[in-house]
């Protein structure tokens, strides 16, 4: 039954996909799913912001690529589907994150996603932002 749910759901909100993001060259970032509604049609209400919006994408990072410095103001939740990545946190902190993997990214510090790999970084993120607020802000630190 819950497959089914996530089935629907998907095939609803499937022709809202597109392309967006302001990542280094190398990283691409393909918008899978963005809306300010909940599956049942009411307005997503999860955050004390004006006009909620989540944002789900496929962000892709070739080998010796890496995503540029950049910050998030809003929640932000990945899962690697394929490759690792190696993130590096404003400050000095640094984590790897592999296939099979799910990491909530850091609000409002700036950080930076390298693929050491020889293969593609394939991730799903999920962005749990407001309509007119970015889900990437660039900078270096």
């Amino acid at each position: 039954m819950k497959r089914f749910v996530w089935m629907a759901v998907l095939l609803l909100l499937w022709p809202l996909a597109g392309e967006a993001a302001d990542y280094n060259p190398g990283a691409k970032a393909t918008v899978i799913l963005q809306t300010d509604k909940m599956s049942n049609g009411d307005p997503i209400d999860y955050v004390d912001l004006d006009s909620p919006q989540v944002t789900v994408m496929i962000v892709e990072i070739a080998p010796g690529a890496e995503t540029g410095w950049h910050s998030h103001p809003i929640a932000v939740y990945a899962y690697v589907l394929a490759g690792g990545i190696r993130v590096s946190v404003e400050g000095g902190k640094t984590v790897d994150f592999k296939q099979g993997e799910a990491f909530v990214e850091v609000m409002k510090l700036r950080h930076n996603g390298v693929n050491l790999g020889n293969v593609p970084v394939k991730m799903v993120v999920f962005y749990l932002g407001a309509k007119d607020l970015p889900n990437v802000v660039k900078g270096n630190p």
